[in-house]
C-alpha cells in the first residue's frame, strides 16, 4: 500500500499515533501496517521507563541538561592527570580531537534515531538491531552498552565516597571515617532516588548535576592557579622505564574517552521529546546538544590545561584531591562533585533499570508493580556499590572502562551504524569520515584498555579486599 494512501485513509489519526509511536499509544506505525495493542501492552510499554508516555513531552533544554550531566562527570577531574602522562602536544589533540569526533557521532546518533519514517529507535541496543540484525545487533550492542552504563556507575561510586570523604576531612580535624564508609552514605540515597521512574521524573536532579558540574569545574580550574606557585616548586622528576612511560600514555587516553560518554544514553534522551513526521525529535534534541557540547567544552579543556599547568606530575587522578587552598573552596567543590553524580548514575542508571524491567515483565512474564521495580532496582545499586567497596582503582577503572568499552560506542560503533544504514558513496567524504573515526577508535580502544588492565594488576597487587587501613580506605 502506498504511503499516501494510507495516510489519506486514516487522516490526522495517523499524525497523533507517529507521534509517539511505537510506544504509549493503543496503535502503533510499522512501515505500512497499523498495529492495534492490548490494554495490558499499553500498561507494560506506559510502565517501563524509556517506553512511558510520560516520558515524550521535554524540550530541548531538557536535551541539554540531561546531555550536560551524562557527559560532564567524574571524568573531567582525572583529565590534569592525563595530560601529565600524554604532554602538552599529544594531550591537547586528544582533547580536540575526541571532542570534534563525539560530536560528530552524536550528530549521526540523533540523524539515526528517526531514521525509518514512523519508527522512533529510543534505545542504543534498538538501532543496533536494524543496522545488524535483531539476533546479532543485540550481541554486539547490549555488551558494551551495560558495560559503559554499569562501570560508570560503579567509578561514579567511588568518586562520591572520596568526594564525600574529601569535604569531610576538609571541615572536620579528626578523621575518623573510612572511604568504604563514605561510600556506603553515597549508596544510601541512591536507593531512595533509584525508585523515580524515567528521564522525566529525574529532571530535577539531572539540572541540579549539570549546574553542579559546572560549577566544580569552574572551581578545579580555578583554585588550581591559585595553588601553582605552591605545587610548581615542589614537582618531582622520576626516572621511568619504557613500560612506566608507554602504559600510562595509554591509560590516559581511555581517561580522556570515559569523559565522552554521552552517546550510551543519547537515543534514551532523545526518546523523552515530542515527535510529528513534519517536526521531527532531532531538531530540538540537536539543539540540547550542541549547548551540551558548548558546557562541555568550557568545562573540559580549562580544567585539562590549567589544572595540567598549575599543578604539573603532581596532579592526583582526581585534581580535588591535589589541591589544599582555599580549603572552604575545595570542601565546596567536593560537595558539589557529590550532589552532580547522584544525577549522573541515574542518568546511566535508567537505561540499565529499563533492560531489568523489561525482561522482568516482557520475558519472565512477571507483573509490573511497585516493589517488583523496588526490589529490582535497589539490588542494582547494592551490587554496584559492591563493586565499588571491592575495587576502588579510579584512574585505572578509567583508563580500562574508557578503552574497552566507551571508546566503541561513543568513536566508532555509530559511524559503523551510519555506513550500514546510510550506505554513502565509496570515497565519499562521508565515506571517508566514518572510516577514519573507525581506525581512530579501534586504535583508541586496544591501546586505552592494555593501558587501563596494567594499571589495575599494579594497584592489585598490594591490596588488601575489605582493609579498612590502607591508602584506599583511609585517604581519599
Amino acid at each position: 500500500m502506498r504511503f499516501d494512501l494510507f495516510e489519506r485513509h486514516i487522516g490526522q489519526q495517523l499524525s497523533n499515533v507517529q507521534t509517539e509511536s511505537p510506544f504509549g499509544n493503543q496503535y502503533y506505525y510499522d512501515a505500512e501496517n497499523l498495529v492495534e495493542r492490548s490494554a495490558e501492552e499499553r500498561a507494560i510499554d506506559d510502565w517501563i521507563p524509556i517506553s512511558s508516555s510520560s516520558n515524550r513531552n521535554d524540550k530541548w533544554w531538557f536535551s541539554a541538561f540531561h546531555n550536560v550531566t551524562a557527559m560532564v562527570g567524574a571524568g573531567v577531574l582525572s583529565f590534569p592527570y592525563a595530560m601529565s602522562k600524554l604532554g602538552w602536544g599529544p594531550g591537547i589533540t586528544v582533547l580536540v580531537m575526541s571532542w570534534i569526533v563525539t560530536l560528530y557521532t552524536l550528530w549521526q546518533m540523533v540523524e539515526m534515531h528517526e531514521v525509518v519514517p514512523g519508527k522512533r529507535f529510543d534505545r542504543y541496543h534498538e538501532l543496533g538491531q536494524h543496522a545488524f540484525g535483531e539476533k546479532l545487533g543485540l550481541w554486539i550492542v547490549v555488551p558494551l552498552q551495560l558495560i559503559v552504563e554499569v562501570g560508570v556507575n560503579i567509578v561514579y561510586m567511588i568518586l562520591g565516597g572520596k568526594s564525600l570523604k574529601k569535604f569531610h576531612d576538609s571541615v572536620r580535624e579528626i578523621h575518623d571515617i573510612t572511604l568504604i564508609q563514605f561510600i556506603m552514605i553515597f549508596a544510601s540515597a541512591h536507593f531512595g532516588l533509584s525508585q523515580l521512574p524515567n528521564f522525566h521524573a529525574v529532571y530535577g536532579v539531572s539540572l541540579a548535576a549539570a549546574i553542579m558540574s559546572l560549577s566544580y569545574s569552574t572551581i578545579a580550574w580555578g583554585a588550581s592557579i591559585n595553588n601553582k606557585s605552591a605545587q610548581h616548586d615542589n614537582r618531582h622528576h622520576e626516572n621511568k622505564s619504557t613500560a612506566g612511560t608507554v602504559f600510562p600514555f595509554f591509560s590516559a587516553l581511555g581517561n580522556i574517552a570515559f569523559g565522552y560518554a554521552g552517546h550510551n544514553v543519547v537515543l534514551e534522551i532523545q526518546s523523552t521529546m515530542p515527535s510529528t513526521p513534519h517536526k521531527p525529535s532531532k531538531g530540538p534534541m540537536w539543539k540540547g546538544v550542541v549547548v551540551a557540547y558548548i558546557i562541555v567544552a568550557l568545562c573540559y579543556f580549562p580544567v585539562a590545561t590549567i589544572g595540567y599547568w598549575a599543578l604539573g606530575e603532581n596532579v592526583n587522578d582526581n585534581i580535588l584531591v591535589s589541591l589544599e587552598k582555599p580549603k572552604w573552596l575545595i570542601a565546596m567543590a567536593n560537595m558539589f562533585v557529590a550532589v552532580h553524580l547522584l544525577g549522573g548514575y541515574q542518568i546511566y542508571a535508567m537505561p540499565v533499570f529499563d533492560m531489568i524491567e523489561t525482561v522482568l515483565v516482557r520475558k519472565l512474564k512477571l507483573k509490573p508493580s511497585w516493589y517488583l521495580r523496588f526490589f529490582a532496582r535497589n539490588t542494582y545499586v547494592a551490587f554496584t556499590m559492591f563493586v565499588a567497596v571491592t575495587l576502588p582503582f579510579f584512574d585505572e577503572l578509567l583508563g580500562f572502562f574508557g578503552g574497552f568499552a566507551f571508546a566503541p560506542t561513543t568513536y566508532f560503533l555509530p559511524c559503523i551504524i551510519w555506513l550500514v544504514i546510510k550506505r554513502p558513496r565509496r570515497y565519499s567524504l562521508s565515506w571517508f569520515t566514518n572510516w577514519i573515526c573507525i581506525i581512530l577508535g579501534v586504535a583508541l580502544m586496544l591501546v586505552a584498555s592494555i593501558g587501563g588492565l596494567r594499571g589495575i594488576i599494579i594497584k592489585a597487587k598490594d591490596f588488601k579486599f575489605y582493609s579498612y587501613s590502607g591508602p584506599y580506605f583511609l585517604q581519599a
